[in-house]
């Protein structure tokens, strides 16, 4: 897992092929403005725009969710947005069975830690971190990058 500011994007280009284009879509976009919904930017990055009200951790926990063949750059719009976060490694609790078509697998098991993206700030979120999201007060906006492994 990675978390840091869109400021910083470029040190990441380097971490897969399709990263730069990802955050350079951020860059000459104004996301700001994209209306809810899944669109694709280019072959193997899909964003998906998601505007809701927070959730308190312990609903938001009910997905704690991991991906298989996507990579999740995460950032936040309109937030603070809290994240729940622990290692794959020491998930031990599934529940159900991986689904290749939505490629999410979930867990029972607590978060290890929570961190919290502030505007402008991402979330890089590797197929080893399990994750869950929209956590926090008010109405959240935020833009999720699927990056294709």
């Amino acid at each position: 897992m990675i978390v840091d500011s869109l400021h910083n994007a470029k040190k990441y280009y380097d971490l897969h092929p399709n990263f730069r284009k990802a955050f350079e879509y951020v860059q000459q976009n104004d996301i700001s403005v994209l209306e809810e919904g899944a669109f694709e930017i280019a072959e193997g990055l899909k964003v998906i725009v998601i505007v809701g009200e927070g959730t308190t951790r312990e609903e938001s926990i009910k997905g704690f969710e991991c991906h298989d063949q996507n990579i999740d750059i995460q950032i936040s719009i309109k937030g603070p947005e809290t994240f729940a976060w622990k290692p794959r490694e020491k998930c031990i609790s599934p529940n159900g069975d991986y689904s290749d078509e939505r490629d999410v697998r979930f867990f029972y098991d607590k978060p290890d830690m929570f961190f919290q993206l502030q505007e402008e700030q991402f979330s890089i979120l590797f197929p080893e971190d399990v994750h869950a999201a929209m956590i926090g007060e008010g109405l959240l906006k935020k833009i999720v990058i699927k990056v294709k492994i």
